[in-house]
């Protein structure tokens, strides 16, 4: 099947709601709403990585960051270039995210990219660390897809992009959902007793 032939056909199936995902302890939706609504329901906190500290560059052994206590580590066979907020694969390579300590959900705007660095019509392939897979179609950095496990914590995100004239798997921000570990939340509470206990003794 060509290139064209096989974007119409995600294209197809996409709007018919049929881009794939194991969904077992997995949920997932390309509606940014939705995935924060559901994260938060499952007490999950939301951050964000819009790659605005990362220096503009080419990064042969790849790039790291940090944002509210989870650190990210992006790779890419042939090295990862990172501009104006982007952090793209250098060539036709899997980009590749991992994460310490696992996150309960992870979401981007994640879309391929041509020659250039310019956004083209892609079919995007993520897989988790629990080898959950989505396939859909992406057109540029306004498409959002989503995810929560509600069994174990994602440690890493894989990215492939295809299609004809695409270049480059790109991410343009990554969304993290991340619940408080039991002793944290414990920890919290009672510092908000002592607090409270402060305040009445004043």
């Amino acid at each position: 099947m060509s290139s064209r032939a096989l974007i119409a056909s995600v294209i197809a199936l996409t709007s018919a709601g049929y881009a794939t995902a194991d969904v077992s302890t997995v949920f997932y939706t390309v509606d940014s709403a939705a995935w924060a609504a559901y994260a938060t329901t499952n007490g999950a906190a939301i951050s964000s990585e819009n790659f605005s500290s990362v220096a503009n560059g080419f990064y042969g052994s790849g790039v790291a960051g940090s944002v509210s206590g989870t650190s990210w580590f992006a790779t890419a066979t042939g090295g990862v270039t990172a501009e104006a907020g982007l952090v793209s694969t250098t060539g036709s390579a899997t980009l590749n995210f991992n994460f310490a300590p696992g996150v309960n959900g992870i979401a981007g705007n994640i879309y391929g990219t041509d020659s250039k660095w310019v956004a083209v019509p892609a079919i995007i392939m993520v897989t988790l660390s629990d080898s959950t897979t989505y396939v859909g179609y992406s057109n540029g950095p306004a498409d959002f897809i989503g995810f929560y496990s509600t069994g174990s914590t994602i440690s890493s995100l894989s990215i492939v992009a295809s299609g004809s004239g695409v270049n480059h798997a790109t991410v343009d921000n990554l969304y993290f959902a991340t619940v408080p570990a039991p002793g944290a939340v414990a920890l919290i509470g009672m510092a908000g007793v002592v607090g409270r206990r402060r305040e009445r003794r004043a």
